[in-house]
């Protein structure tokens, strides 16, 4: 089984970001006692015995800036669950993962770190809303390093109005001042998001697929891999589970969570959740929307799909698209050659 726990507290809003953030003022312990709550719930519920754990994700809003004393019960609950080879990552930002909270947090056993950098330039920072600099980042990757994350990520964001050629190269020799101590690359295009500070900003955008191209290619040129149309370097396991469609728990506020043909929301309320942690609405999912999904997902990553999900008429395109050299067909599974044009791919073998 997968766990994704959501720690839902930031210092400041970040303006592309939609996901559910919220100041930590006045309820971190009040939402760390639910959560230990939501957990025993759930392990009992999907009845997980010991070791059976394989990848641990905690993302955010922005772990880092809770203490690590509100970590140390869901730890100490967690650790016999966890298998003895599992990834477990958590998220972090490079103003506020200061020195002993790495320590702790490698303590707890915690052995890879996903940092949210977005840019290494000033002027792309502030336009996105990032509180750190660029010193900050660089001591921060250092200092995870000294304190044994030995698995670094680094989270970039491209294709705004300010990246062009120059920019993405000032990205690049940057990356590559640090690249020593990094495992991972993550680089998404931006996404102007409804109810997001950048809702309906669409000239906040570039949309040059040329530069998304050039970009990527110049990351592996730099030793990072491309296994998903945004990741590179050592594949994560706990992503990788998600593309693969595989089985997953989702604790904490807004998380999700997937079995079988079914999806678990937990409540989107901070007061609700506090409440009633163990409370989900279930999505039941048919045939065809888990086909589609496993299209999307596929295309955009290394996984591919299988055959044995494709009706005939798209077995027939799915060919068509092997002789146009769009897709590989390889062992009864079709790969993408271009994970830019996933969604296209997807789309058009739809169900």
């Amino acid at each position: 089984m997968h766990l994704y726990i959501h720690i839902p507290f930031c210092e400041s809003k970040c303006h592309y970001c939609s996901f559910t953030s919220l100041k930590k003022k006045d309820y971190e312990e009040a939402y760390f006692k639910a959560l230990l709550e939501d957990l025993k719930f759930q392990f009992d519920y999907f009845k997980l015995s010991k070791n059976s754990i394989q990848t641990l994700f905690i993302g955010g809003g922005t772990p880092s800036v809770v203490e690590e004393k509100f970590y140390e019960k869901i730890f100490n609950f967690l650790a016999p669950y966890l298998s003895q080879n599992s990834e477990n990552t958590i998220e972090a930002n490079p103003k506020s993962s200061i020195d002993s909270w790495l320590k702790n947090m490698k303590n707890f056993g915690l052995n890879r770190i996903s940092f949210g950098a977005q840019s290494f330039h000033s002027k792309k920072l502030e336009f996105l809303g990032r509180q750190h600099t660029q010193k900050e980042l660089f001591e921060s990757v250092e200092n995870a390093k000294k304190n044994g994350f030995e698995n670094i990520n680094l989270d970039l964001i491209y294709d705004t109005k300010f990246d062009d050629k120059k920019m993405l190269d000032f990205e690049l020799l940057h990356l590559e001042k640090i690249k020593k101590n990094l495992k991972h690359v993550s680089a998404y295009h931006l996404s102007i998001e409804k109810n997001t500070a950048f809702a309906n900003c669409f000239h906040f955008k570039k949309n040059a697929p040329r530069l998304m191209k050039y970009f990527i290619e110049q990351i592996q040129i730099l030793g990072f891999k491309q296994y998903e149309i945004s990741n590179f370097g050592r594949i994560c396991k706990h992503n990788l589970a998600y593309w693969q469609g595989k089985d997953y728990i989702g604790c904490g506020l807004s998380a999700v969570g997937f079995l079988k043909n079914q999806r678990f929301y937990t409540a989107k309320n901070l007061k609700t959740y506090i409440l009633n942690p163990s409370l989900r609405q279930i999505e039941n999912l048919n045939q065809k929307e888990l086909c589609l999904e496993r299209l999307f997902l596929g295309f955009r990553s290394k996984v591919g799909v299988h055959k044995k999900i494709l009706n005939t008429i798209q077995i027939q395109k799915a060919n068509e698209l092997v002789a146009n050299k769009k897709l590989e067909l390889k062992n009864n599974r079709f790969y993408n050659l271009n994970f830019l044009i996933s969604d296209e791919l997807a789309l058009y073998l739809a169900p």
